[in-house]
């Protein structure tokens, strides 16, 4: 995973849900993400790609109390994490999808299922593939929802999405379905799952925006450890 930290902080924040006008108030992922990037406090920081940091948000908000601190340690990866190459937000929706579909209420399934096959389809046309060509991912995923792969494929069948297109609304919209549907799935491991759709696509924007493998943004401990102070004293 080369997207993480080697080392992370020992302390650890007091995430919450929602926006917070400074840090005394409470911090969400991504508000923290903006102070430990030096940027203006904002959950719409310019360091990480909007369609991540929206995620990041949704998981972030969907997340129960107990287990949200859980998800401090993935910070500092997406930091960084931005870029204009288009494949991302694709990459994104199909990470989402792929972890969302085998769990997702059933009139969930179908939208995440379009979404792998709409996904797979911009990125075999941005990367040069062969289209209708599937990831083993994505196979196996649409493996566990029989149905709704056979409702998609019908679905499909005719349908034209431009890449621009998919960016645009398609990808943010089944980005928020697959995290609303994770957590209301009737699961007992709800948080985990969400935990690890965030880390998977933090790992996949990484992968395409490091491509020479950097290191992660270096976390400043002791901006850190002010921030754990005063997000614990907003908890008490």
């Amino acid at each position: 995973m080369h997207s993480r930290q080697a080392h992370p902080p020992t302390l650890v924040p007091v995430l919450s849900r929602g926006r917070h006008r400074n840090p005394r108030k409470g911090a969400c992922f991504m508000e923290m993400a903006s102070y430990l990037a030096g940027e203006r406090w904002s959950d719409h920081p310019d360091c990480t790609h909007p369609l991540l940091a929206a995620l990041a948000r949704l998981v972030n908000d969907y997340t129960s109390d107990e287990a949200r601190p859980r998800l401090a340690h993935l910070i500092p990866s997406v930091i960084g994490l931005n870029g204009d190459d288009p494949r991302v937000d694709p990459r994104i929706a199909l990470v989402c999808a792929v972890h969302a579909l085998p769990v997702v209420a059933a009139e969930r399934q179908l939208t995440m299922a379009v979404t792998i096959l709409a996904a797979e389809h911009v990125l075999a046309e941005l990367e040069g593939r062969t289209p209708g060509e599937l990831s083993e991912r994505s196979r196996d995923a649409l493996d566990q929802a029989p149905h709704a792969a056979r409702q998609a494929q019908e679905f499909r069948r005719g349908l034209k999405i431009s890449p621009k297109g998919f960016r645009r609304i398609a990808a943010p919209n089944a980005v928020h379905i697959a995290v609303r549907g994770v957590a209301e799935a009737c699961v007992q491991d709800a948080d985990r799952r969400l935990h690890d759709m965030l880390a998977a696509a933090i790992d996949e924007c990484a992968a395409v925006l490091r491509p020479q493998r950097e290191a992660a943004f270096p976390v400043d401990p002791d901006r850190w450890n002010d921030l754990c102070r005063l997000t614990r004293a907003h908890a008490r």
